[in-house]
């Protein structure tokens, strides 16, 4: 077997204020789900600005990182859904908590986010089956008892920013 294994790199903002976490509701093919306001990175960008552009598409709050929560590693077998085959699919997700700025009441979310709204752990823990990934709670539980990393322990070489 010769084939190269490529991870999905993901970016995610875990943004809490008064003991409450914000989250998006999104349509997803199970359903209306939640999750951090999160996304995949984009050619070209460094982690930290793949996230503060995430969080301002799903959510429409200007958002700075100040710290890495974690980097989160883990695997989601994606059944055949109408006509597609089914995907094993991991995700290396990077989570970075920060301060929340800014809100643009005119700007349109993403496709398919429905909403945003704020959820303790309880009410996280209480709503597991709308989850659309199981690093919710993971990440905001790191986030809770205090977990941090210097933003610098995210390197992003200047050849990325290079076109190809």
């Amino acid at each position: 077997m010769n084939q190269r294994w490529k991870p999905s790199v993901t970016v995610a903002g875990i943004i809490e204020k008064e003991g409450r976490y914000l989250l998006v509701e999104e349509h997803t093919p199970k359903g209306l789900m939640f999750n951090n306001p999160a996304g995949h990175l984009d050619p070209g960008e460094s982690p930290v600005d793949g996230c503060i552009r995430e969080v301002l598409e799903e959510t429409a709050f200007h958002f700075t990182p100040t710290a890495l929560v974690g980097i989160y590693l883990s695997r989601f077998l994606k059944p055949a859904f109408q006509g597609e085959p089914a995907e094993d699919i991991t995700y290396l997700r990077f989570a970075f908590t920060g301060t929340l700025g800014d809100f643009e009441p005119q700007r349109k979310l993403d496709e398919g986010i429905v909403r945003t709204l704020w959820m303790s752990l309880a009410q996280m823990h209480a709503t597991q089956e709308r989850h659309r990934s199981k690093l919710l709670i993971r990440c905001a539980e790191d986030h809770a008892k205090g977990q941090r990393f210097p933003l610098e322990s995210v390197y992003t070489d200047m050849s990325v920013f290079q076109g190809g």
